[in-house]
């Protein structure tokens, strides 16, 4: 039995002077890096927006009248021709047979008055009239002409508004707003509602002066929906303020290339441009590779680009060592440095909060 005791007594000795040693040796920590190569020339600054279509138009009637029975819904599309809203044709065809009434009433009496200065004429060459009554014949009858042309305008008019009675789409599109109700009493030219092209949609938005003068009417964009990341579609600049709408803040305009089933008025979406670099050229990195500790780094502002700190790989030394870097934007999914590295240098991008300067490290395989 003492034999036992003494041997587990060695036994846990032995393990806790292993367990002392294994405490005792350093742990390097396996480091995944990003090498600085490739240089970027601009950077990709974002604006949101909401989606807006490009011609919006209001629908109305020619003339006034009551407005018959109307079903019309916000987000209905509509094709070419379709008829929107119909006014009561009851009164419009009623001046219409008034107006042909009229028509056949001034003929007549252009007829008679032709008939009667036609006698006139006669009677003259026979000697039997004067000259005072067949001039009189003459103006009767030209007036009882002119009678019937005015009867006919009319008449034409008439039944052109009696066409008009129906509002038609003038092109295939969406109902935007719906401004009127059914049976109501409508003057000409009142709203009844407003539609838009699914086929033509721009976003604006404002930007700094130093943003807008940098732009040109042409440069290519990209919108992204808010809703659907996913989705992303071709712009173009389209139209750039000259004034201000507020304080140094410039509107531009942005015109849809392309169009997508998905796409709504009012919808929220993010633009994104290309600008410059504040330098000439810069390095894309990680984002994973800034530090996030608080101890360097600056967001910076208009006048002055942001800093933050990085770990970059000593291949001599097998350590990190901790570098000040400047960033001049950001590109996709990666931030621009314009200062502080250069082609060839390894910077950690994983694991960075869990480093520390002078670190012993070992680097991993790419592909791990």
């Amino acid at each position: 039995m003492q034999r036992i005791v003494t041997a587990l007594v060695i036994l846990i000795v032995i393990g806790g002077c292993r367990e002392e040693e294994a405490a005792q040796e350093p742990v390097i920590r396996g480091l995944k890096v990003h090498e600085v190569a490739e240089a970027e020339r601009s950077q990709t600054r974002r604006f949101p927006g909401v989606l807006e279509p490009s011609n919006l138009t209001v629908l109305s009637f020619e003339i006034g009248g009551r407005l018959a029975e109307f079903d019309l819904d916000v987000g209905q599309r509509l094709t070419e021709g379709e008829v929107v809203a119909r006014l009561d044709p009851e009164t419009l065809r009623l001046q219409a047979e008034t107006a042909a009434a009229a028509v056949v009433q001034a003929q007549a009496s252009a007829r008679n008055a032709a008939d009667t200065l036609k006698r006139q004429q006669e009677l003259l060459d026979r000697g039997t009239t004067t000259r005072v009554a067949v001039d009189d014949a003459q103006s009767k009858a030209d007036s009882a002409a002119a009678a019937l042309v005015q009867a006919q305008k009319s008449l034409e008019s008439a039944e052109e508004n009696l066409e008009k009675a129906d509002l038609r789409a003038p092109f295939a599109g969406i109902v935007n707003s719906v401004d009127a109700t059914a049976f109501a009493t409508l003057g000409a030219g009142a709203p009844i509602a407003t539609m838009y092209s699914p086929d033509a949609f721009e976003v604006s938005f404002s930007v700094s002066f130093d943003a807008a003068s940098e732009l040109v009417v042409g440069k290519e964009a990209s919108i992204r929906l808010a809703d659907r990341p996913d989705v992303t579609l071709p712009a173009v600049v389209s139209e750039i303020g000259s004034r201000a709408d507020t304080v140094s803040s410039f509107p531009i305009v942005l015109r849809l290339k392309d169009t997508h089933p998905l796409l709504k008025a009012g919808m929220a979406v993010e633009t994104a441009i290309e600008f410059p670099l504040p330098v000439r050229e810069g390095y894309p990195l990680p984002i994973s590779a800034l530090i996030k500790d608080g101890l360097s780094g600056s967001p910076g502002d208009a006048q002055s680009p942001a800093q933050a700190g990085v770990y970059v790989y000593d291949a001599d030394t097998s350590t990190v060592r901790r570098e000040t870097v400047t960033v001049g934007g950001i590109r996709e999914n990666m931030v621009v440095v314009i200062d502080g590295l250069a082609p060839g240098d390894l910077v950690a991008s994983a694991g960075v909060s869990f480093l520390k300067e002078g670190q012993e490290v070992k680097l991993l395989d790419p592909g791990g």
